[in-house]
């Protein structure tokens, strides 16, 4: 005997007691026997719902759980089997509304119209857990920083709710689907207008995607919105940075394109970090070097052998050019800054935290009001920015203290001046 069968059976007898044995109305004992009927079915289709449940969560899941393979394991943290499982009671309580109620025609219709958008609802769910499962499981590999695709799994969502929209329309206004996708023509204005952020994201996000601009982990900077950090999330509207006061700011995806930003990957994968900073030196303190001064400073071990040979040529060229050496303006002479810049550069290149192999440079920039200032263009052999700051830093501590060993003075504004005990 079949479900159907014992349904008839069962809603015989309950219409012969109500009738017979309670003596109650005929049209009122059926109405009585449809709405009993179908709480009976209700409370079958649970049950069964709960038994599908225990068996996927007992059984089938676990296995899952114990094999290799991590898209499964994906499937089940997004909740798929929990999904299909709602159609086992949907679909009990479609198949079987019909045989139970057999004389409300109207709440026979009316179920059969809710449950066919629950199959809607139940799809659109099931379609869901897939495509995040499907994103989670693609980010997985490191080729997905550079070419994340939740924008197109956003697309594919927004494409399957509108489906489910017109499916829904259809069916509550009892119209053809093909006559709403023919209607779809006459309201496609409104839609790019609803749809206007999501379009101009997809198209701004597959820009930044395909021309390699912008990955996961990218650290960008973007005054204009406050971004300055690594970007977390690229999706169909909005670009996630966290900023390194872990702020979170929100970009829009199409101002990625239509904006500029600075994108620090670049430097990241080089394996070195810009110094680019200068000091101001007070054009006071320049002067010749005296044989006093060039003695003083043959005692500095890095700069000794600079000394001897800058020496030496000079010697020769004023010698060669019949140049008095009485008056200090012939011919060339050190100076104190000269040999300063010399010892700058011998001082950094010793260094096991400088990349000589990138640009390198000690220059002197146009001197202005706050002096001439001395420039220092190189690079550290790491990326990491609290290496890169202590790098930075130890490096400007020592300058700034060896600046008066060369007879030089830092400019600064003029302020009171205190007398610090030694």
């Amino acid at each position: 005997m079949n479900m159907h069968e014992i349904i008839q059976k069962k809603s015989e007898q309950l219409l012969h007691f109500l009738v017979e044995e309670v003596s109650m109305a005929a049209s009122l004992a059926d109405v009585l026997n449809d709405i009993l009927g179908l709480i009976l079915l209700v409370l079958i289709s649970y049950l069964a719902y709960k038994i599908t449940v225990r068996l996927l969560y007992g059984i089938i899941i676990p296995i899952l759980k114990k094999s290799k393979n991590q898209f499964d394991d994906l499937l089940v943290d997004h909740h798929l089997f929990r999904n299909v499982a709602y159609l086992v009671p949907a679909l009990m309580v479609y198949y079987f509304t019909t045989d139970v109620i057999l004389h409300l025609d109207w709440l026979d219709h009316f179920l059969v119209g809710v449950l066919e958008l629950s199959f809607v609802l139940i799809a659109v769910l099931i379609f869901d857990s897939i495509l995040n499962t499907i994103n989670d499981f693609y980010n997985r590999y490191d080729f997905a920083k550079d070419h994340p695709i939740q924008s197109v799994i956003q697309i594919f969502k927004i494409v399957s709710y509108i489906v489910a929209l017109f499916f829904v329309i259809a069916t509550v206004f009892d119209k053809d689907l093909s006559s709403l996708v023919v209607s779809l023509g006459a309201v496609s204005a409104v839609i790019m207008l609803i749809f206007k952020d999501p379009i101009l994201g997809f198209v701004g996000g597959l820009q930044l995607i395909f021309n390699k601009m912008l990955a996961i982990d990218d650290w960008i900077t973007m005054p204009g919105f406050g971004a300055d950090g690594t970007v977390t999330e690229i999706n169909l509207t909005t670009v996630k940075v966290q900023n390194w006061d872990k702020t979170i700011v929100t970009i829009p995806t199409y101002s990625l394109v239509t904006d500029s930003f600075q994108n620090w990957k670049g430097m990241q994968e080089s394996g070195g970090r810009r110094i680019k900073r200068s000091l101001h030196i007070d054009v006071h303190s320049i002067r010749f070097c005296t044989p006093e001064m060039l003695a003083k400073f043959k005692e500095i071990d890095v700069l000794a052998p600079y000394i001897q040979a800058t020496e030496e040529e000079i010697k020769k060229h004023n010698q060669n050019q019949d140049i008095n050496p009485e008056v200090l303006v012939n011919g060339r002479r050190q100076t104190n800054v000269g040999v300063f810049r010399a010892y700058l550069e011998l001082y950094l290149s010793s260094r096991e935290d400088i990349n000589t192999n990138m640009t390198f440079m000690v220059r002197q920039l146009a001197p202005d009001e706050r002096g001439l200032p001395i420039e220092l263009y190189l690079f550290t052999n790491t990326t990491e920015w609290l290496e890169y700051e202590a790098i930075q830093s130890d490096i400007f501590d020592h300058i700034l203290a060896v600046v008066p060993e060369f007879g030089l003075k830092v400019f600064q504004y003029p302020t009171q001046s205190f007398n610090v005990p030694v």
